[in-house]
């Protein structure tokens, strides 16, 4: 889910070729909930499934966009979760009571045949588990591509790999790297060129977005101590409901005002079990590893058994992996073992 600062945020619309040559430290939990979310039955709600019944929905998105993305050039490093801190266990089991809730509102709309419906709820019942996350990485790795297991948060370690000039950016739909203080967050890498207009029969078009910390400083008029405290006001994952009647705009009036977090915690309510300099210092100080861009080679053989073994059509299977490796026409990409070099 993520802090919410999207109205104190002017994104930058680019072109996906302007990425290439670019390490990505991508969020891979994000970026495996939207696909999970996003590709699914559109009269069921249900995920993709292979005939031993294992979701395939993630697997599929991160084969096929992936793929997309190293056409264009872009270099991810996919960077997993290690261990969340003890405070975010309540915000856990209340994801999973929302799950359960959207489950049983599924069910209604499934009844119902209210296709609007069983797609909001579909999104909001998403599940994953370590089987999930295992066959995931099992993907990425078949397919050439470094994964990276933080000890912690894994927006903190991509952060950290950005300041430190291993990534350029981070990958991830949530604002949360800015918090960490990356340098610098690309989202929408994970989507398709289009996606459907809520409550609409539209659809708009999206490119990726690049969103630069210092220009984020600069323009709000604030500094990275007190960006995390307006983020922890409005609600992080580990306080995700914010501080009651508190939105961005408020927020950033109130960190300006009130600077130091002496100050802050004097003029708000503060309601939450964990403490509001935990999380701060959460932030501020994250965990992470310090990790080196290997160079890896796909494994072309166990690539197509691992697919086929999930039912993936074996004739798109070969279209991708060709894309991947190039041909010899004119208007071939460039092959996957020159993208390594």
């Amino acid at each position: 889910m993520g802090v919410n600062i999207a109205g104190l945020v002017e994104p930058q619309e680019i072109e996906i070729g302007q990425l290439s040559g670019k390490i990505i430290a991508m969020d891979s939990l994000n970026i495996i909930y939207q696909f999970l979310s996003s590709i699914h039955d559109r009269f069921t709600g249900e995920p993709l499934r292979d005939s031993k019944g294992r979701v395939t929905s993630h697997l599929s998105g991160l084969f096929y966009r992936t793929t997309k993305l190293m056409e264009n050039g872009i270099k991810p490093v996919f960077v997993f979760d290690g261990k969340h801190p003890e405070f975010k266990k309540k915000t856990q089991e209340s994801r999973i009571k929302m799950r359960q809730e959207a489950a049983e509102k599924l069910k209604i709309a499934r009844e119902e045949g209210d296709v609007e419906k069983i797609r909001l709820y579909a999104q909001a019942a998403v599940k994953l588990d370590k089987d999930m996350v295992e066959e995931a990485k099992k993907l990425l790795i078949l397919m050439g591509i470094q994964v990276v297991q933080a000890p912690s948060e894994g927006e903190a370690q991509a952060a950290y790999m950005i300041n430190e000039g291993i990534a350029w950016a981070s990958g991830s739909q949530d604002w949360d790297s800015l918090l960490f203080g990356a340098d610098r967050l690309v989202k929408n890498l994970s989507i398709g060129g289009k996606r459907k207009v809520p409550g609409k029969l539209s659809f708009t078009y999206i490119k990726p977005e690049i969103i630069e910390l210092q220009k984020v400083l600069e323009m709000a008029g604030i500094s990275q101590d007190q960006l995390i405290m307006l983020g922890i006001l409005v609600g992080t994952d580990f306080n995700p409901k914010g501080v009651k009647g508190i939105g961005p705009k408020t927020a950033l009036k109130l960190v300006k005002e009130k600077p130091t977090r002496e100050r802050l915690l004097e003029s708000i309510e503060w309601e939450f079990d964990v403490d509001f300099n935990d999380i701060f210092n959460f932030f501020k100080n994250p965990e992470a590893n310090d990790v080196a861009i290997e160079k890896t080679e796909p494994d072309w053989e166990g690539l197509t058994e691992f697919l086929l073994d999930h039912d993936f059509s074996e004739e798109r299977t070969e279209a991708t992996k060709k894309r991947l490796i190039g041909t010899k026409s004119a208007s071939s990409q460039k092959s996957l073992e020159g993208w390594f070099k």
